[in-house]
């Protein structure tokens, strides 16, 4: 057997400290100014929201911005699901 030579220290240097983003949850009930939003979604993160009225009426603040820079919004039995550019949701059991 050969050896095998694996230096982790050195390793994490080469990784990047940064996460992606986050899982947002929170409620979509107009308390939020949808600023908020679009910030949580342009620095990476998937929000997950229960939604608490009209959907079109709440969502109208952000959806399209979220849109317009790539990102996608999914509703999904009481919840929308908004995801930043190229994280996509898997529909295809629904």
């Amino acid at each position: 057997m050969s050896d095998f030579n694996l230096n982790l220290s050195e390793a994490e240097e080469h990784l990047d400290d940064e996460a992606d983003g986050d899982v947002v949850l929170g409620v979509l009930d107009g308390s939020t100014d949808p600023a908020a939003w679009i910030d949580a979604v342009e620095a990476g993160s998937v929000l997950v929201l229960a939604v608490e009225g009209d959907l079109n009426e709440l969502a109208k603040g952000f959806a399209r911005p979220i849109r317009d820079m790539g990102g996608s919004l999914t509703h999904f039995r009481r919840f929308l699901v908004v995801t930043p550019p190229g994280v996509e949701l898997d529909t295809g059991r629904l």
